[in-house]
C-alpha cells in the first residue's frame, strides 16, 4: 500500500492530500529514508512522521485497506512521539 494511503487509512493524517504534500515536503520517511508519496509501505516499517516541531515514530503492523475508525489505531505501533 501507498504511504499516502496507509496515512489517511490509518488516520495518522486526516486527508491523503495533506500526506501527499507532507510526503513531497520531506516530512516523512520510511525506515530512515525520507519517502515519495507513491513509495510501499510493509509490515514491519518504521515510519517518522514530522509534525512542524512534533515527530511520531510508529511500526507498521498491518496493510489493509479496508478498516473501520476503531480498528484504524491498530495499524501501527507508537514507538515514540516527541
Amino acid at each position: 500500500m501507498r504511504i499516502d494511503k496507509f496515512l489517511k487509512i490509518s488516520r495518522v493524517i486526516k486527508r491523503r492530500t495533506v500526506a501527499q504534500e507532507a510526503c513531497d515536503g520531506g516530512r516523512i520517511e520510511i525506515n530512515g529514508r525520507v519517502a515519495k508519496p507513491s513509495k510501499d509501505v510493509n509490515v514491519g516499517d518504521i515510519v517518522a512522521v514530522t509534525f512542524g516541531n512534533r515527530t511520531m515514530q510508529f511500526e507498521v503492523l498491518s496493510v489493509d485497506e479496508h478498516q473501520t475508525k476503531q480498528s484504524a489505531e491498530n495499524m501501527y505501533r507508537l514507538i515514540s512521539e516527541q
